[in-house]
């Protein structure tokens, strides 16, 4: 069992660790180049434990120093024409409720920038974007012309810059020290208490409650709920003006400006006890959940030809594998041309275009995301391939 450790978010010392896992890729993302690489990447522990307090939980055994973000981390899931739609209305409601034209966007964790263009090319909008991950090349020339393209982390060096709007999508997940990073946003924002904030990240009550083991891995090492997070908020001189769930539910959304931290708290918080009970199940009914998959998707590989691949060559299909640690998943499917021909951290496994399993034509296909079922489903009717698919 990991040594005591007080809660990132909180301070509190009342954490109850429910979940270990060794040997988990460090990275999920990165862009492999062979099988050989992909299998001896480095690995780290998981540890994860809730705080009774606030209800926030964390990776115990994180260790920061495995972290290596860089050009070659492809997490943008802009090639998908569902999520592009889900990217786009979010960007113009937060521009119509909080009148965000002729503005200056501060984006945090900019990702390929593909967010950050879109608010300043909806809302007439100036961007600054740091990531080291950044893309700006994808991005139409004209939009990149109102961006300020930064590949770096966030950190002491960018407290002099004064925006309208920041903006942090799944971001914060990736953070260990949660109260001290939000805590140099506000300090960053100073007395400009008209600025909004605009976060998104993924809500972990969800993943507790459906035993969806494949949205743990290492590079997330702090997990939030609605309440937990919007305590985090106000805790750190901000207001919040809205928390919200999107994406099947799979997203916290909030809205913040800095402020006194006394703003009342909204029904979608109320979830502390909800939060620490449905940790501790997770604990208890992990084990038999695995167990469960690999004898289901055992059966489906040892029946006479049966093949199963996986679709969504991402952090999650990384995670459900590693995880399962079952053998004959040979092939996982991405839309995004910069991951195929590619390699998969831990596993090895091989990322190839929708078009090569046609030959293939495998029995079943594991949707690493079941947002995209309908989207998938019209794909391999284009392609001919009739395969079942199982949500994970």
């Amino acid at each position: 069992m990991p040594q005591p450790h007080a809660c990132p978010s909180c301070g509190s010392e009342a954490l109850e660790h429910f979940y270990h896992l060794d040997g988990i890729p460090a990275h999920s993302v990165l862009l492999m180049p062979t099988a050989e690489v992909a299998r001896g990447y480095p690995t780290g522990t998981l540890d994860l434990a809730v705080c009774h307090d606030c209800g926030f939980v964390t990776n115990t055994s994180f260790d920061p120093s495995l972290n290596a973000y860089s050009s070659s981390y492809e997490e943008t899931q802009g090639f998908s024409p569902t999520f592009r739609r889900f990217a786009e209305k979010l960007a113009q409601r937060w521009i119509d409720d909080y009148d965000i034209h002729d503005k200056k966007i501060l984006e945090i964790g900019c990702g390929k920038g593909e967010f950050l263009a879109l608010m300043c090319e909806l809302g007439g909008n100036r961007g600054v974007g740091l990531d080291p991950a950044v893309a700006p090349e994808r991005l139409d020339p004209a939009v990149r012309e109102l961006i300020d393209f930064r590949p770096e982390l966030f950190g002491p060096q960018h407290q002099s810059i004064e925006a309208d709007v920041i903006v942090c999508r799944h971001t914060l997940e990736h953070i260990a020290p949660v109260g001290e990073f939000l805590r140099s946003v506000r300090s960053m924002i100073g007395d400009r208490d008209d600025t909004v904030v605009l976060f998104e990240l993924p809500d972990v009550l969800r993943v507790l409650q459906e035993l969806a083991f494949w949205d743990i891995y290492y590079e997330h090492c702090s997990y939030f709920t609605p309440g937990s997070l919007a305590r985090l908020f106000r805790r750190e001189g901000f207001d919040v003006l809205n928390v919200w769930l999107d994406f099947d539910d799979q997203y916290i959304l909030i809205e913040a400006r800095p402020g006194a931290g006394d703003s009342p708290a909204l029904p979608l918080e109320d979830d502390l006890a909800e939060s620490i009970d449905a940790a501790t199940a997770y604990g208890q009914r992990i084990d038999a959940e695995l167990d469960r998959w690999r004898a289901d998707l055992g059966s489906r590989l040892t029946d006479a030809g049966g093949n199963v691949v996986c679709w969504g060559a991402g952090s999650k299909c990384v995670a459900f594998l590693t995880t399962l640690g079952v053998d004959g998943i040979d092939l996982a499917v991405d839309i995004n041309p910069f991951k195929q021909g590619k390699y998969l951290p831990g596993t090895g496994t091989p990322v190839v275009a929708p078009e090569a399993i046609v030959d293939l034509q495998p029995d079943a296909i594991v949707v690493m995301n079941p947002a995209y079922c309908d989207e998938i489903s019209a794909h391999l009717q284009e392609l001919g391939v009739v395969a079942e698919l199982i949500p994970a």
